[in-house]
């Protein structure tokens, strides 16, 4: 039997992670032990986890680094990558929202300018009315853009709302859901079936059926 490689995403999500994949039965005790290494190994179960930043997880699947990772919803919708998404986990769950300032009112008459990180998510979610937009690729501190008067809107990830009512803006739409997705490497799939089958009812086991996606594609 193969080691099966794991990418989790660096942070508190893929710590949750790891507890849960521990609570499977699928632990590995060097991976808790302080330190800079990002490689650990569990020869008794031939699991081999490694942390990358989350946004990395997907692609180390893709390219068949990693036979199996975890990644958000978020991540998935806006690169999609040709990978096999296998089970939502529940963990790490969030929305993607339209945020603006508080007493903003949208001009139909002129285009809208929306900063984001998500700049596919957010093409989609407008093309569906029908809106012309101006993207504003950001990377952080996305809340300070309408505040400036560098955009109109924001698309960003909202968890509690704290930080958009720290900077008077408010969501004005909920793009999607997200939560944590197992996804496997295509080829790693067909070739480490057993292995990953067992991993995922495992997982599945400890997260609950009203989790589980019964539209998965093989």
């Amino acid at each position: 039997m193969e080691f099966l490689n794991i990418a989790l995403p660096k942070g508190r999500l893929g710590e949750k992670v790891y507890r849960l994949f521990e609570e499977a039965g699928y632990g590995c005790p060097s991976l808790l032990q302080p330190g800079r290494k990002l490689i650990f190994e569990n020869s008794e179960n031939m699991l081999r986890y490694f942390w990358v930043k989350p946004s990395d997880v997907a692609v180390y699947v893709e390219r068949g680094a990693a036979d199996i990772g975890v990644a958000g919803k978020d991540i998935l919708a806006e690169y999609e990558p040709d990978v096999f998404e296998l089970l939502d986990l529940g963990l790490g769950a969030c929305r993607v929202c339209v945020a603006a300032p508080v007493n903003f009112c949208d001009d139909t008459r002129k285009t809208l300018r929306v900063a984001t990180k998500f700049c596919n998510i957010a093409r989609s979610f407008y093309a569906d009315s029908g809106r012309d937009i101006d993207i504003i690729p950001l990377n952080g501190s996305i809340e300070i853009a309408p505040i400036l008067g560098l955009s109109d809107v924001i698309v960003d990830i909202v968890e509690t709302g704290t930080t958009l009512k720290e900077n008077d803006l408010a969501v004005i739409s909920e793009v999607m859901q997200v939560s944590a997705r197992l996804i496997a490497n295509k080829a790693s799939f067909r070739f480490k079936n057993v292995q990953i089958e067992q991993l995922k009812e495992k997982l599945y086991e400890k997260i609950g059926a009203n989790r589980y996606d019964q539209n998965i594609t093989k």
